[in-house]
């Protein structure tokens, strides 16, 4: 059976895609991606043989007029391209991961009677996941959502090196206290300002590793040195897994994704949700973490004094230890929970 594999632009969708497609492929099925040929595409992609289309489309939401009517002329080309495929390399079924390039996708696999299947990973259900979830055989999402239809809570496809071994190393109770620092892809640039003055004056011993992002090292450096903070800044560690281990609690936006993979490490989070993001799900997305008990929300309109007392009270309680006891288990079968679902619906219609 070959699955068509929908996902672009961004590590949210993307990175659940990659999980979900190494699965299918190490059980006997193949797959097909479409995506818009981004760098975290190619990169999330490139150890699975299969065969990759790229399509043009912008994001609808948010966008002026002219670009809405762009998209709108995008999908009904796209639709085409799609069946295209669908009957060229003879897809089964369709795996959709949000993002506005699902929509063609999935409108030509509902023309073609191709089953579609979606999957949310957010606690707020995104736009093109809302319209297409009305024609789709189950909705597979990442935290619980109310009044969803035909929906199985299967949690976040995170990717093999986020379920280590070593997430049960607790570390000695020593007064040295690690923390990770992380903004996101388009979340960074108040964290980077923000968070390293928190730390100025508090009576701990801290030792900091900082993810700023692009082209923002120096000033995050410069910020840390001022106020005379030790840290150690890099613009991206490319073992983000290995920073959360070492560390005995994250500071962090709250992306779903990122959220997932910091609590399957056993690890608690600081969530500072990004406050433009669509529909305040990140907002919702910490909401869900606070409510396993495994993270602290900051809202960015709160004064930094507010930050700064949150942080130092969990410092000061050791509420990282109960953290690092906690396991939150939602996430790590994600994958298998969503394949046995797919094989279970094709079998119970004799599709196969």
């Amino acid at each position: 059976m070959k699955f068509l594999i929908v996902a672009a632009k961004t590590g949210g969708h993307v990175f659940p895609a990659s999980a979900i497609a190494k699965s299918l492929v190490k059980n006997n099925y193949e797959v097909v991606f479409i995506g818009t040929g981004t760098e975290i595409e190619k990169s999330a992609y490139e150890e699975i043989d299969s065969k990759i289309y790229n399509l043009s489309i912008e994001g609808f939401r948010g966008s002026n007029l002219i670009i809405k009517f762009k998209v709108i002329y995008q999908i009904f080309v796209n639709i085409f391209k799609v069946i295209k495929i669908i009957k060229e390399d003879q897809i089964d079924a369709m795996i959709g991961f949000g993002g506005f390039i699902t929509v063609p996708s999935g409108i030509a696999c509902w023309l073609t009677r191709k089953p579609i299947f979606l999957h949310e990973q957010n606690a707020v259900l995104g736009s093109a996941n809302k319209l297409l979830s009305k024609i789709s055989k189950i909705n597979f999402i990442g935290f619980p959502i109310k009044g969803l239809k035909k929906a199985v809570l299967s949690g976040n496809p995170i990717r093999d090196f986020f379920n280590d071994s070593q997430k049960n190393y607790i570390g000695k109770d020593n007064e040295e206290i690690k923390i990770y620092i992380t903004g996101g892809s388009q979340g960074a640039e108040y964290i980077n300002q923000t968070v390293p003055l928190i730390f100025k004056n508090l009576p701990y011993e801290l030792k900091i590793r900082h993810q700023c992002g692009k082209d923002k090292l120096e000033k995050v450096k410069d910020l840390y040195k001022s106020n005379e903070i030790n840290a150690e800044v890099n613009e991206f560690y490319k073992n983000p897994n290995e920073q959360i281990i070492w560390s005995d609690f994250v500071i962090s936006r709250a992306g779903a994704i990122s959220l997932s993979e910091i609590t399957s490490l056993k690890r608690g989070v600081v969530m500072i949700p990004l406050p433009t993001s669509i529909d305040n799900h990140q907002l919702w997305n910490a909401k869900s973490i606070e409510g396993i008990s495994m993270g602290i929300l900051h809202e960015q309109k709160e004064h930094i004094n507010h930050l700064q007392k949150k942080v130092e009270t969990l410092i000061k309680n050791k509420v990282f230890i109960s953290w690092k006891n906690t396991e939150n288990l939602d996430h790590i079968n994600s994958a298998k929970i969503i394949i046995a679902n797919i094989e279970d619906f094709f079998e119970n219609n004799e599709i196969i």
